[in-house]
């Protein structure tokens, strides 16, 4: 029987505890494990390699994205290190203009000294999406962080000529985005964000149909290490329970605010793919259930008097979690961009980036009303 996403979410990877009968199967907190003879047990080892909480998790993952496979890490950045080891030097990588500064940084300040190339296009402009001979990834966000551009998956994976297309599906989440379904080789997230949904742990995931592609990265997370520990898998197994019914929440609210923002003289701008006037709305129409909880505006004044009158919406890093988050990309999360770069970009100043919770939108709005009417 196929189960609709909201079942598989509750059930797949949460099977009854065979030795109590507890609905909840329990976190295997060990780090080892008995073997009956060297090489002989119950297939686990060593808890690096492998751990039954961490096993559920990534079986549960891999059927919410529509995935043969997941594999988990200790953060979104160790997940996209991992898929930038499956390179080599001299090899291109084709990547969004506008990606999260944490990615940019890896890309830039770390794997570029070890001999990897690097290039920054518009991806939602398919005529941006020129593939050189060795270009052998093409990694896009969408939507995009923080100007919410919106990147047609099936579209690039049409062009990708035998590269691996990666797309970082943070912001969308499986519920409502699936980009292996559109041709995409990997789908990347930062569990901390929407699929944990509650701001207490720190994890990353990998999903793809590629048997090759996973054994080999099954390789790196043992190899390397950078795995996520067996309570930090149990919140984010716990947290997609929910992940259906609090995408629709955290994507009626942003609608709402989206809509409130546009209106406001106080606001130069507003960028989420579900407001009509988005350049990529109906590419957003076309491969997402809805358009998710993010969003960024431009203030027309100062955007530090505003954020210190906020009352209810916390000014914090991160996003994805029940709570209402507001970030300032220049200073906090795009920080590691040279200045020059946010400008090309479009990150000034008085770009606030608005991850919306699931409050009543009511609260946030007044919230949002409030603070505007300081500046």
């Amino acid at each position: 029987m196929k189960l609709h996403f909201e079942t598989q979410a509750i059930h797949v990877g949460s099977d009854s505890d065979a030795a109590t009968g507890a609905v909840i199967p329990p976190i295997y907190a060990t780090s080892t494990y008995e073997q009956e003879a060297p090489g002989v047990h119950k297939g686990f080892d060593y808890s690096r390699a492998d751990n039954p909480t961490r096993q559920r998790l990534e079986h549960a993952l891999a059927a919410l994205e529509g995935a043969e496979y997941a594999i988990t890490f200790a953060s979104g950045v160790a997940a996209t290190s991992a898929v930038v080891t499956l390179l080599k030097p001299k090899d291109h990588v084709l990547a969004g203009d506008d990606t999260y500064g944490g990615t940019y940084r890896l890309f830039e300040q770390i794997y570029r000294k070890y001999g990897l190339e690097f290039s920054y296009v518009d991806t939602s402009c398919l005529d941006s999406v020129s593939i050189q001979k060795n270009t052998k990834m093409i990694w896009i966000e969408s939507p995009t962080n923080p100007l919410m551009k919106i990147t047609d998956i099936a579209g690039v994976a049409k062009r990708k000529k035998g590269a691996l297309l990666v797309v970082d599906n943070t912001f969308a989440s499986p519920y409502l985005q699936r980009p292996l379904e559109l041709g995409a080789d990997l789908a990347m997230h930062s569990t901390t964000k929407y699929l944990g949904g509650h701001s207490d742990l720190i994890g990353g995931a990998l999903m793809t149909n590629d048997k090759a592609i996973y054994e080999e990265l099954k390789f790196i997370q043992k190899a390397v290490g950078a795995i996520p520990s067996p309570f930090d898998c149990f919140l984010v197994h716990r947290g997609i329970k929910t992940l259906a019914v609090r995408m629709k929440a955290h994507s009626e609210n942003a609608q709402r605010i989206a809509e409130f923002l546009s209106e406001s003289p106080k606001v130069k701008n507003v960028y989420y793919p579900g407001l009509p006037s988005h350049p990529q709305h109906e590419v957003a129409r076309r491969q997402m259930r809805a358009f998710s909880g993010m969003l960024s505006f431009e203030l027309k004044a100062d955007a530090t008097r505003f954020l210190r009158n906020l009352k209810v919406i916390v000014l914090a890093e991160s996003l994805g979690g029940i709570e209402s988050l507001i970030n300032h990309p220049a200073i906090m999360t795009h920080a590691s961009l040279p200045a020059e770069e946010r400008t090309r970009r479009g990150i000034g100043d008085n770009l606030l980036r608005l991850s919306v919770g699931i409050e009543h939108p009511d609260d946030l709005i007044a919230d949002l009303e409030n603070a505007l009417s300081a500046i």
